[in-house]
């Protein structure tokens, strides 16, 4: 028996594989990969890597083993049909008679576009038959805290959320949740709505942002096709921007605000504080530790 993560050297999977090494021998632990290299790490600690592309069906063949415990991470090339790329793994998982299969999805809540790929994928993983947990994972706080270059030159947080509200929480949490359904037991057949504890707003988030740093960020909430506009003309791909303009008009309708309270259960522990307060507290430590 193993317990098997898919795209295992990505920001969520090499989390995953971190706390599992926490609970359970390296042994027991697979991390399937696309490139090998990236997971030297972890094979020199004694983790079994298995090579495999959601886009080529036959690398899946002979990944999994009956009685495994597989998390299928949500792949991330929105251009590629992700149903189908993670069909590939459904199919391989229940020829071989796996135990369960943990899927990353959306919150239940969430309408965006963003979250069809994951509803479709959910409906393939029931149509299944496998016995199944479904980790619907809210925003990760990394989603505003790894991007703010372009905050701090522009002195603004642009969005089109207006005065929603965002339950995140860091991808250590969400990594956390996944490591107890993989580790646990009688989370057969169950769906966990997971997101931060509290709920916070892009106008705070300014704030926090303006005390941290000395300087005034404002908050500039912009109609969708405007921050369209703005995505593209920094680089992003419009299909992309559009995604990205859907999910804050869904958190505008307050659709990412996940108050289950799934998280900080089955991680044990509340969940780290939101982006902002988190920020502030980086912050705190930062002085302490300056001249």
């Amino acid at each position: 028996m193993s317990i098997v993560v898919t795209g295992a050297t990505g920001h969520l999977g090499r989390l995953v594989v971190e706390q599992l090494l926490e609970k359970v021998p390296a042994d027991q632990v697979t991390a399937v990969v696309r490139t090998p290299e990236k997971a030297a790490d972890f094979a020199e600690r004694g983790v079994k890597i298995a090579v495999a592309d959601y886009n080529t069906p036959e690398t899946f063949d002979s990944v999994f083993a009956a009685g495994d415990k597989v998390l299928l991470i949500s792949g991330n090339e929105f251009d590629k049909g992700r149903v189908g790329q993670h069909q590939v793994v459904i199919d391989a998982a229940k020829a071989a008679g796996v135990a369960l299969l943990a899927y990353t999805s959306a919150p239940g809540s969430l309408t965006a576009a963003l979250a069809d790929d994951h509803r479709g994928t959910e409906k393939a993983l029931l149509a299944s038959g496998l016995p199944y947990a479904l980790l619907r994972n809210g925003w990760y706080n990394e989603n505003y805290t790894e991007q703010l270059a372009p905050v701090l030159e522009h002195s603004a947080v642009v969005n089109a959320a207006g005065d929603g509200r965002v339950s995140s929480a860091s991808r250590a949490d969400y990594a956390a949740a996944a490591v107890a359904v993989l580790t646990g037991e009688g989370h057969e057949n169950q769906t966990y709505e997971l997101g931060g504890d509290e709920a916070w707003g892009f106008a705070e988030y300014a704030a926090e942002l303006s005390r941290q740093t000395g300087k005034e960020i404002a908050f500039n909430n912009v109609p969708g096709d405007a921050l369209v506009g703005i995505l593209t003309g920094a680089g992003l791909p419009e299909p992309f921007a559009v995604i990205l303009a859907g999910v804050d008009a869904s958190i505008a309708k307050g659709e990412l605000v996940v108050d289950s309270g799934d998280l900080s259960r089955l991680a044990g522990r509340p969940a780290l504080p939101s982006c902002w307060l988190h920020a502030r507290a980086a912050g705190r430590g930062a002085r302490r530790r300056g001249p």
